[in-house]
């Protein structure tokens, strides 16, 4: 039963505290659309994804309207797509495109494939065929996972992905690299994540699902300024409370979508996504525990503090907890990020010890044109090698900018934002990405 007070507390959390669903995502197994022809294959995704997802847009409205409660996306995550594909998967690209566009979602996850281990001949064509189908699609996006605890580093495919995402920031340059926003490398990948651009449904994953990301940076940063100067124990306490209400309304929309649309719950994603707007800043919440801006010395403790506090609040208030849950660090979405990194007080080494104890990784980064795809997959081998050994989701979403240098600025629009190039170390790491091969997985991976 929810209480007057709590709802009376919801509300000024969504009319003075920037609270809001930030996605319900539709996963939709598409392992039966599997066809010799990529063009039937194509249109079989299409017609299952029409006609499982054909509601999802009018019942997110209906229950932004009867609860007022923000829902900003309504989505779709499917099948890594390269597990289905038997030909070129340029027909299936173009088809979940249109099913996007009919269906009124504002992305599709999902033109993935998994390499941890190795790479089948599917996975290289999805692969190779990236940048053109981020240049000509508008709403699908794209992950390539290539290492996991359990398997180790593909160094290969960390090795090809530097040339892919240089690749598509050449492809889309009139529009400051927009096709690398959709595109995400990971370690360590998880089956349910609600969030874009990494979502997609794994196979382990039912026939469909709901699965709701929640987000409240504001109402966090609102809460910590009730106690200023007071020690940390008090300030993970009131995290973890603030945690609860936040996901508690999430679980309460998960639960109505599930049941209009007559589809299985899978998780809430009790993550902190933060916008550009004031009032909605990850990194504000790191300034209001006393440090003067995101990079400052102490950096990566509170944002360790904050982490784990999110998820202990969060696991409390739903019966079913996943995707990547915690605090995330964008830099062009975070208003914050944006102006402690055009300080300088944010650099991108300072980033990479974050993502240590955050919920992902080096995260809408913009950098140098001219960045080399070797030190673009150097940046990629770090970024996984703390997923893999940490056991934990790392990733990869970096803009090479092309024709710009650090310092200046490049424009995504909406909640993508905005973010000043950052510098990237230039000394060379292409003997050590040439190598190629597998890094093995580390000792403690053997728990069996």
């Amino acid at each position: 039963m929810i209480e007057t007070g709590e709802i009376l507390q919801t509300m000024r959390m969504i009319q003075e505290e920037n609270f809001d669903i930030r996605t319900i995502t539709l996963g939709v197994n598409l392992l039966d659309c599997s066809d010799a022809d990529p063009e039937r294959c194509g249109q079989r995704v299409y017609d299952k994804i029409c006609r499982v997802a054909r509601s999802l847009v009018r019942v997110g409205e209906s229950i932004e309207r009867e609860f007022s409660i923000p829902i900003v996306n309504k989505r779709i995550s499917v099948t890594p797509v390269s597990l289905i594909c038997q030909g070129d998967p340029r027909p299936i690209a173009r088809w979940l495109d249109r099913a996007a566009k009919e269906m009124g979602v504002n992305f599709l996850g999902g033109y993935s494939a998994l390499m941890q281990k190795g790479a089948t001949r599917a996975d290289i064509r999805l692969m190779q065929s990236i940048p053109e189908v981020l240049a000509t699609t508008e709403r699908l996006c794209s992950s390539i996972n290539v290492g996991s605890t359990k398997a180790g580093l593909n160094m290969n495919a960390i090795r090809d992905m530097g040339h892919i995402i240089k690749e598509t920031a050449a492809l889309t340059a009139d529009s400051d690299g927009l096709g690398c926003a959709k595109l995400v490398v990971f370690a360590n990948a998880v089956e349910d994540n609600p969030f874009m651009a990494g979502a997609f449904c794994g196979v382990g994953e039912p026939e469909c699902a709901i699965n709701v990301g929640v987000s409240g940076p504001g109402v966090v940063k609102k809460a910590l300024e009730e106690c200023r100067g007071k020690p940390f124990d008090v300030v993970a306490e009131t995290i973890k409370r603030t945690a609860f209400k936040i996901t508690r309304v999430g679980q309460l929309v998960a639960r109505e979508a599930s049941q209009r649309l007559d589809i299985p719950f899978g998780i809430v994603d009790l993550s902190l996504a933060p916008t550009p707007a004031r009032g909605d800043s990850v990194a504000h919440i790191l300034t209001e525990m006393g440090l003067e801006m995101a990079g400052a010395p102490g950096t990566t403790a509170a944002l360790a503090l904050l982490n784990d506090a999110v998820k202990k609040g969060g696991v409390m208030a739903s019966n079913h907890v996943g995707g990547l849950s915690g605090a995330f660090i964008p830099v062009s979405e975070d208003i914050g990020m944006i102006e402690a990194a055009a300080a300088g007080a944010l650099t991108l080494e300072k980033l990479e010890a974050m993502t240590c104890v955050c919920s992902v990784g080096l995260d809408m980064i913009a950098i140098p044109g001219d960045t080399s795809a070797a030190t673009i997959s150097g940046i990629i081998a770090d970024e996984a090698a703390i997923g893999m050994v940490n056991n934990k989701t790392t990733a990869v979403r970096v803009i090479p900018a092309m024709g710009k240098k650090a310092g200046d600025t490049v424009e995504f629009g909406g909640l993508l934002g905005y973010a000043p190039v950052m510098p990237v170390n230039t000394c060379s790491c292409d003997a050590f990405i040439a190598r190629g091969g597998r890094i093995p997985a580390p000792l403690h991976s053997l728990r069996n």
